[in-house]
């Protein structure tokens, strides 16, 4: 079902918030704050446990809960090379508009 990401590392980019996302499995992912935004420190790495689920070929919602309390829910155009994300950290609702590539 999600064979297409499974294995893979990618780049989000969300302007100010930069990421290095590797998807471990169908149920775990690992990332890498490479800039934070101001909404998580650079250089922050973690495993999360996925809901990850299939849309269409190419695209995917996925959503986390951070060690931290962070909410992160994602709709993951990979045949578009774009993201669409709500994150929520400290009860603030952030939305975020960019772009995915193939690390």
């Amino acid at each position: 079902m999600t064979e297409y990401v499974v294995g893979k590392s990618y780049k989000f980019n969300l302007g100010a918030l930069k990421v290095r996302f590797t998807f471990d499995s169908q149920t775990q992912g690992s990332f890498v704050v490479e800039k934070g935004g101001g909404l998580a420190p650079d250089g922050h790495a973690e495993t999360v446990e996925l809901d990850l689920k299939k849309i269409r070929d190419g695209v995917y919602l996925n959503s986390w809960t951070e060690a931290g309390g962070a909410t992160v829910t994602h709709v993951e155009d990979f045949a578009n090379g774009t993201l669409y994300s709500n994150v929520t950290v400290g009860g603030t609702l952030h939305n975020f508009v960019g772009t995915i590539e193939e690390a």
